[in-house]
Parts: structure tokens; sequence; C-alpha cells
């Protein structure tokens, strides 16, 4: 079995391909100061409560955004046992032409998501990842990545209301929610949950006046289930979507 790993600005998830399918996918949240020997027993700790041998695992391959926790959380895999592992970092097989100024300089979580619309996808392809930031990006037909937008994710602009607007509270996204809100709460929601949805439509139809119609719309994250239904463009949910990238990239290094 392969694991694959995403570190990220806000959770580490992790998931476990049995060679047919992801059998698990876990998260934990980002901690930059948490040793190897705490990531070790972590994972070790997810793996026993779902009934997993850690000796069955064979491979691993890691994604990261957080520089400083990428070589420890490969120690962590070193602990568990001689499982070989896999950076996504420049010099990575990916089978992605990247096309932008700087190619060295895309994120592994961009490259990863790429790649795994790559391998399910029609292209043209846009990419949707609503995370810690909102991301939406573009491989087109030529299995290129040309580039892409990025802005505030959902629960770092809410932050920034609450603590840059007094009067504004932290709100629970889940509340109900009204277009036109009749209380403080209500309203943020609208401005933040609408809001969000109404600029990816409008970015979505942007991107299409450049590159011409896709054929696919696919968002990930840990936002995309909360976010996307909001959406008048049709777009698929696949909260698999970076792992597949990440896995699809684990076999062209084999």
């Amino acid at each position: 079995m392969i694991l694959a790993i995403n570190i990220g600005n806000s959770n580490i998830i992790f998931g476990l391909n049995n060679g047919e399918k992801f059998i698990l996918s876990s998260r934990i949240k980002t901690e930059p100061l948490r040793t190897e020997t705490e990531h070790a027993v972590l994972l070790s700790n997810i793996m026993r409560i779902n009934k997993i041998d850690l000796g069955e695992i064979t491979g691993a391959v890691i994604s990261s955004v957080v520089p400083g926790l990428t070589n420890v959380v490969k120690k962590a895999i070193g602990i568990l046992g001689d499982i070989p592992v896999t950076v996504v970092a420049p010099g990575v097989k990916t089978g992605l032409n990247i096309r932008i100024d700087d190619p060295a300089s895309l994120a592994a979580d961009l490259c990863c998501t790429a790649v795994g619309a790559i391998s399910k996808y029609p292209l043209p392809a846009i990419i949707i990842d609503l995370g810690t930031a909102t991301k939406i990006t573009v491989v087109n037909e030529k299995r290129e990545y040309i580039g892409g937008s990025i802005a505030p994710g959902v629960m770092v602009s809410l932050g920034a209301l609450a603590n840059s607007a007094a009067p504004l509270p932290a709100i629970d996204i889940t509340g109900e929610l009204k277009v036109i809100g009749t209380e403080t709460t209500q309203a943020m929601l609208s401005g933040i949950l609408l809001g969000t949805a109404s600029m990816l439509d409008g970015m979505i139809g942007r991107f299409e006046k450049e590159i011409g119609k896709v054929k696919t719309i696919v968002a990930c994250g840990g936002l995309a289930k909360t976010i996307a239904p909001y959406c008048e463009r049709d777009i698929i949910i696949d909260r698999d979507l970076l792992l597949d990238g990440l896995l699809a990239i684990y076999k062209k290094n084999m």
C-alpha cells in the first residue's frame, strides 16, 4: 500500500491507497513545532485506529507547502519502517508541462491537483482548491499547467473580518444561509459563502474568455463541499483529487 501525504498550511492530510482505491483519508492540524517522533506517533495511531498494519505500507509520497515540516514528516515515516519516500519537488517526474514564468516556483499542492485532474478528467480543466487560500488553476488540452489565480480562503476572510471590524463576530459557517441577511451573522454568511461562490462563477467565466470553453471544472480542498454547491456552474467535487495526483506522481517515479 502507498501512503500519500499533503502538508498544507492548515492541515496535514494522510491517504492510504491499496492499489485500487484510497481506503483511508485522514487529517491532523498542521503544527510547525511538532517533532518527527510526534508525527510518527500520530501516524501510527491513525493506522492502528483504522486496523492497518504498518508493515503493509511499501512506499510513500509527500507534497508540502510548509518547507520546515517536509523533512520532519519524511523522518517520521522512517521511524515507522523502511519505507521509501518520494517528495514532490523540482526534478521529480510529474508528466505535467509547467508553462509559467518560473516553473520551479509552482507549489507542490498545485502540481498535484493538476496531475490529479489530468489522470481523471477530460481536458482542458479548471481546478478549484478551497483551503487556506482559494486557488483557481488551469490545465489545457496539451496537459500544460498555464497558471491561475489565488485569493484569501473562506476562513482567512472570516478571520480578517472578525479581527479587523470590531462589531463583527467570529461565526460558524454552517449557520442558516439567506441571500439577504436580516441580522449580522446571516449577512456575513451570505457575503462569505455566496460571495465566494459568485467570485468562482465569475472567475471561471473570465478564464474561459481567455482559453475557451473547458471540459471539466473540479473542486477540491476542505471547503469544496461547502462552497461548490452554491455555484451556478456545474462543478465536480473531488475530495481525493490531490491524493490521486500524489499517487500518479509516485507511480511515475517508481
